[in-house]
């Protein structure tokens, strides 16, 4: 069936248009595709790492209806008699979870130690496939069973020796199988839970006991019985909780990763108005002709409309296959993390989501659309008469000269950024800066306007009165070409400005807690890398060592939805805990009550647990409930999830535990680094020990950050690109738009280089003018960033710090862009005949 006459004028305008603008049309497809594929990547990535690693949280589970779990990492095995005894419960599977040291690695090995018989009832996937020859080697001591990962990891074999660190000593384990039934790419080992308690002196310990009900019990029922009955002693979950603790744990990363992402297709909508906005213009005669010969004005808004739906849709198709490459190529060579270390051992591979793709696919459109929304409307509610004739151009805009609707914006986003967060996230956060974003670059044309008619009393010539007045005269075309820089160098401005106040406050903050002339850590930091109290002594009796202080780092989980909390433990003076700590509050000691001991915990806990200043908390500490007084809140950008620090003495007296993690050094004058660690290496178990010094720590420390913020580096740079392309686009348009003005200057006698040079100085004078507006926006966009979004989302403060050497870079480097697109933009225009660009003036 043949298309209608109307329909195929309009794909034969819109196909005209895409052939006589080629260029400008490809940069507008091309923001919208860099931050569809962008956007979907980054989803993709978290996606495809978060649902495998639920997936192997559950295969860690197996068929169990509940798990019973200790506030601290390990709890004593006294219960489970009782438990596998209650009447309800068909199976109870003890299991023991460690991650082991590995030499030569800086990961830990998960090891799950269980009881063969009773775990294959639950966790049949996890039981090890001994040789035939050797079929008791599940029960053997000395075995051990890995995944297809865990063997390619450690490059070990069927039958071969595997040396694992346990405290200070090496525990060796023969390779006995492997695990047939874990998901691929899962580094996992199982082992005898009587042999793993032995060799990693965890005997009389375990990590959860696995529970299968019987038929025709109500679980929840069960577990509410459970949970009053064990309170204080053992939280009783779910396998959802343990999804919940990974999804709260690295959900404020993943969204503000998204966020960022959702900046370059922002971006992007700005260019897509742009491009439609000069289109319109230009084509003001062309569809005022349209409507004389019978074209209506919803044919008009319906012909611009299709134009940016179709920018929009090809964008959108186009990154959707970009993202989904992008995503595949990150998780094969880097994996899932994004450098956010959320889901280590995993190997997750990319899917590709129907109702996701779905979403970014009509995100994209939708930008779009809304980018040629106002053009379109400006087209069609132009008279015929008047659009015929030239001279009107800046008259079409004249709507965006209005400042109410930007001022709105303005005091909307004043407002919503001093709202709380919703579910934990920066909403208001995020809304408030785009409603920033958007009266900003609202309120350019009546910026352009003033800007330009106070620098109209200072110019002196005919050429520079001439350039300043056309500005002047015709902000509204103006404010055209400044929207793409000012948006894009704006998020710019506000993202260098909060990286760099993050990694400055950071290198303050390591600066504090690193107050230590050498430091000497167990190998590997994993729970299995401790220093007993006799090793402890042989370090701090090294010659030089003038003062020793220890630390213990383990984990309490105070809600089985929630990531676990660090409780870290060492000497701390509680007349004054500044020494110690980057303290933010804090009470006198004279005020601490005598009936609980002090604990300072980080700002994190007070987001996410709602401690106070002065608060009672109960903490369980060796197996036990014990009264707290929160006596300070401490800055701590290591844990997200929140940290509690407690007195050394107080917990090795409440816990019983006196192994450490940590040794921090004083050396005696005239001691020099070297001579100790030199000492250190002698000790009998040196093999386990990492020395280093603070500035390789904080070298570690800042370039693990810059890994972290990786991404956001790309979409800084992504974001310029973007400007630059909206420069180019922009000029190039309006320069054609103007060839019958250039046309009328050289009969009068301006010259083509006087001509150039007047579009290197309106160049020069926009970008000037979109870089002050876009570096204050900018500004008030990183405030947001610094003292509410990451808060609200991380649940720690900084300090606001200005990369001035980057700014004013980037801004150069704009600047230069911005005059040589258009003196490039101009030889194009002036080429032609001025004679017959005059008489097109019809």
């Amino acid at each position: 069936m043949k298309a209608s006459p109307a329909r195929r004028l309009t794909w034969w305008l819109l196909g005209g248009e895409w052939r006589a603008h080629p260029i400008r049309t490809l940069v507008a497809i091309g923001a919208i595709a860099v931050g569809v594929a962008l956007a979907f990547a980054i989803h993709l990535i978290n996606a495809a790492a978060f649902n495998e690693f639920s997936a192997a949280a559950k295969s860690l589970s197996g068929q169990s209806d509940l798990q019973l779990r200790g506030a601290q990492p390990t709890f004593d095995e006294s219960l489970y008699p009782s438990l596998a005894q209650r009447q309800g419960v068909e199976v109870a599977s003890p299991v023991l979870e460690i991650n082991a040291g590995v030499p030569g690695q800086d990961d830990p090995l998960k090891i799950l130690a269980l009881d063969v018989f009773r775990g294959a009832a639950i966790s049949p996937d996890l039981i090890g496939v001994p040789a035939e020859e050797r079929p008791f080697d599940a029960l053997m001591d000395d075995s051990i069973f890995l995944s297809p990962a865990a063997m390619q990891w450690l490059n070990v074999k069927a039958g071969e020796q595997l040396q694992l660190r346990s405290g200070s000593g090496t525990v060796r384990l023969r390779v006995a199988g492997g695990l047939t039934r874990v998901r691929a790419g899962q580094r996992l080992a199982v082992m005898d839970i009587g042999a793993a308690q032995w060799h990693f002196d965890r005997v009389g310990q375990l990590s959860r006991i696995e529970l299968k009900l019987s038929d025709g019990i109500d679980r929840d029922a069960f577990r509410k019985a459970l949970s009053q009955e064990l309170a204080g002693h053992l939280l009783v979950t779910e396998t959802e909780d343990q999804e919940a603790r990974t999804s709260n744990m690295s959900r404020a990363y993943r969204v503000n990763l998204n966020v960022l992402a959702l900046v370059a297709l922002f971006t992007g909508a700005f260019l897509v108005f742009s491009t439609q906005a000069l289109s319109v213009i230009r084509r003001r005669q062309q569809f005022a002709f349209l409507r004389v010969i019978g074209w209506t004005r919803r044919q008009v808004l319906s012909q611009v409309l299709l134009e940016g739906a179709v920018l929009g849709t090809v964008g959108s198709a186009a990154g959707l296959a970009i993202g989904y490459g992008i995503a595949a190529t990150t998780l094969s060579l880097f994996g899932g993390d994004l450098g956010g270390g959320y889901f280590p051992g995993i190997k997750p591979s990319v899917q590709f989501p129907p109702v996701a793709a779905t979403v970014f696919f009509l995100a994209g459109s939708t930008v779009a659309i809304l980018g040629a929304a106002s053009p379109a409307w400006q087209a069609a509610r132009a008279k015929p008469a008047p659009a015929l004739k030239s001279g009107s151009e800046d008259a079409a805009l004249s709507r965006l000269a209005t400042p109410w609707p930007a001022l709105a914006c303005l005091i909307l986003g004043a407002i919503f950024s001093q709202l709380p967060p919703v579910a934990g996230l920066p909403v208001f956060g995020y809304l408030s800066v785009a409603l920033l974003l958007i009266g900003g670059i609202a309120m350019m044309p009546r910026l352009a306007a003033l800007f330009f008619s106070m620098l109209g009393k200072w110019a002196r010539g005919a050429l520079p009165t001439l350039v300043v007045s056309r500005l002047g005269n015709a902000p509204n075309q103006a404010s055209i070409a400044l929207g793409g820089v000012l948006s894009s160098f704006s998020l710019m401005v506000a993202m260098a400005i909060m990286v760099a106040s993050f990694r400055v406050s950071v290198d303050d903050w390591l600066s504090h807690i690193l107050s230590a002339e050498l430091y000497v850590r167990s190998s590997g930091s994993t729970e299995t890398g401790v220093l007993k109290p006799e090793e402890q002594k042989a370090i701090a009796g090294i010659p030089g060592v003038a003062r020793a202080e220890f630390l213990r780092v383990t984990q309490l989980t105070l809600d089985p939805e929630k990531p676990t909390v660090a409780l870290v433990a060492r000497p701390i003076d509680a007349s004054d805990p500044g020494k110690t700590l980057p303290m933010v509050q804090e009470i006198p000691a004279s005020s601490l009550q005598a009936d609980s001991l002090p604990v300072w915990v980080s700002e994190a806990m007070v987001d996410l647990y709602g401690y106070r200043m002065g608060n009672r908390v109960r903490l369980p500490v060796g197996g036990k409930l014990h009264d707290f007084t929160v006596a300070g809140i401490w800055r701590d950008y290591a844990r997200q999830a929140g940290a509690i620090m407690i007195r050394l003495p107080d917990y090795q007296r409440l816990s019983g535990d006196l192994t450490i993690n940590d040794v921090s050094l004083w050396l005696e004058e005239g001691t020099s680094p070297a001579q100790v660690t030199e000492a250190v290496h002698r000790l009998p178990f040196s093999d386990t020990l990492e020395i280093s010094e603070p500035g390789e720590i904080r070298a570690i420390s800042l370039n693990i950050f810059d890994r972290s913020f990786a991404v956001t580096y790309l979409l800084e740079a992504v974001a310029i690109v973007i400007g630059l392309f909206g420069i180019a686009a922009t000029f190039s348009a309006q320069t054609l738009a103007r060839a019958k003005e250039f046309g009328m200057l050289r009969h009068v006698g301006v010259t083509r280089r006087q001509i150039l040079g007047m579009l290197a100085a309106e160049g020069g004078l926009l970008t000037v003018m979109g870089i002050l507006v876009g570096f204050v926006l900018g500004w008030c966009i990183s405030l947001i960033l610094v003292f509410v979004v990451n808060p609200q989302s991380f649940h720690w403060t900084m300090g606001l710090h200005m990369p001035w050497g980057l700014l004013v870079g980037v801004a150069t480097v704009l600047l230069v862009s911005a005059g040589l697109t258009a003196l490039v933009s101009g030889r194009f225009a002036v080429s032609g005949d001025a004679v017959r660009a005059v008489r097109e003036d019809w």
